[in-house]
């Protein structure tokens, strides 16, 4: 008798974890640390296997994220699974006939769990509420899975959409430079500022959602070329330039609130996954003078009194989760100074 009470408690035990699991993974924004973390475990294993595979050059393939999240729900009903059958087999007499072995009882927690009921075993007693459980809570993950992906699907289509904008006019990988050098290079200079606001936009749009569901981080898509912290980082050079080196007082303004919303939402992303900042980002100020100087003969009036260091110091901060997230994803940064703009 005490054999099956703990049984019966471990198999309790292990689906109110694994049911606290999937609803921190997929219902509570940012997830919870004391939960078993499946998703997070996953992302850690798997993660240095598949850049060994493919080449840290090469990066993470778009199959990568959603292999994960399918792996997620198939440890988690296997989880419920093992679950249900430890109580099923504490209580294997409740059966008609009796359940034989540990097997038949994970088996048919597993076709309860998955709705299908094959089983020709009936149960009796407190059987039957076993059985209901597993049935109840199958449904429940397999609707809260299809919810998810859903979500994934609209965060990640909001994210990339602004991906593509941005790397149709400023190269692959992003630069800041061939970005503006573009909007000059077509007379649309009026256009910065739609873009300076736009881009903190989506910073707050994809912070908040990646955040909230962080398997996000990882989802890669075809055409977004670099990614998104290449992106990112070519936002952040172009807010620089509008706050400390060009004499544009209109753009001065959504330059600042650009840089603060996206120097947050790098540190944000990396904290999630607990990523620490790159070491060793800082450079001098020759290149960032170097890209004024070509900004300047694109037409973009220059402070006489641009401090080229002060902009290097504030360039590494953000540079370094920026950067940080890239190489944890096997992404190229952005560049400063790509090639030229295009005529």
């Amino acid at each position: 008798m005490a054999l099956e009470i703990i049984y019966f408690l471990l198999g309790l035990t292990l689906a109110g974890l694994t049911l606290r699991d999937v609803f921190d993974t997929v219902v509570v924004p940012g997830g919870s640390r004391t939960s078993l973390r499946v998703a997070h475990r996953l992302v850690v294993l798997l993660l240095p296997l598949w850049k060994a595979m493919r080449g840290r050059r090469r990066g993470l393939s778009t199959t990568f994220a959603p292999f994960v999240l399918v792996a997620c729900f198939i440890t988690w009903m296997g989880l419920l699974a093992i679950a249900f059958g430890l109580m099923n087999y504490a209580l294997r007499h409740d059966f008609q006939p009796p359940l034989r072995g540990i097997g038949d009882a994970v088996y048919l927690a597993g076709s309860s769990l998955v709705t299908v009921g094959l089983s020709k075993l009936n149960p009796a007693g407190n059987a039957r509420w076993v059985i209901l459980g597993a049935g109840f809570c199958g449904l429940a993950v397999m609707t809260m899975a299809v919810t998810y992906l859903l979500e994934v699907q609209s965060s990640i289509a909001r994210r990339d959409t602004g991906i593509i904008k941005l790397n149709t006019s400023a190269g692959e990988p992003p630069s800041a430079i061939t970005l503006l050098e573009r909007f000059a290079a077509i007379n649309n200079r009026q256009a910065i500022r739609e873009l300076l606001e736009e881009g903190r936009n989506w910073c707050a749009t994809v912070r908040q959602s990646h955040t909230t569901h962080p398997s996000l981080i990882y989802f890669q898509s075809v055409g977004t070329g670099a990614g998104w912290p290449a992106a990112l980082g070519a936002l952040l050079d172009a807010a620089l330039y509008f706050e400390l080196c060009l004499d544009e007082p209109d753009l001065f303004g959504p330059a600042v609130l650009l840089n603060q919303d996206g120097t947050r939402m790098a540190r944000e992303l990396a904290a999630v996954i607990s990523i620490p900042p790159k070491e060793g980002v800082s450079e001098g100020p020759g290149q960032l003078r170097e890209a004024a100087e070509r900004l300047s003969l694109a037409g973009y009036p220059v402070r006489a009194d641009c401090d080229y260091a002060a902009m290097a110091a504030r360039r590494a901060e953000y540079r370094a989760c920026v950067e940080a997230l890239a190489e944890h994803l096997g992404k190229p940064p952005a560049s400063l100074i790509g090639g030229p703009a295009a005529a």
